[in-house]
């Protein structure tokens, strides 16, 4: 049940990042000043914000272990 759940939630879950990578890609390729093309500006934002939910997944895992 609850894997059903979740695999009706993936798509959502890249889409929503894709639409916040429309927010990031840009600030990378201007910060990069020209030296980056825009496919690298784009799997940049995308690894960047992979990282980063990461990081928010293992905080909350050590932190709260009585969940998992």
């Amino acid at each position: 049940m609850r894997l059903s759940r979740f695999k009706y939630q993936l798509p959502i879950i890249i889409f929503l990042v894709m639409c916040l990578n429309l927010l990031i890609a840009p600030v990378v390729y201007a910060n990069s000043g020209g030296s980056l093309d825009k496919v690298s500006a784009w799997a940049i934002g995308i690894l960047g914000f992979t990282t980063l939910m990461l990081v928010v997944y293992l905080f909350i895992v050590i932190f709260q272990p009585e969940r998992f």
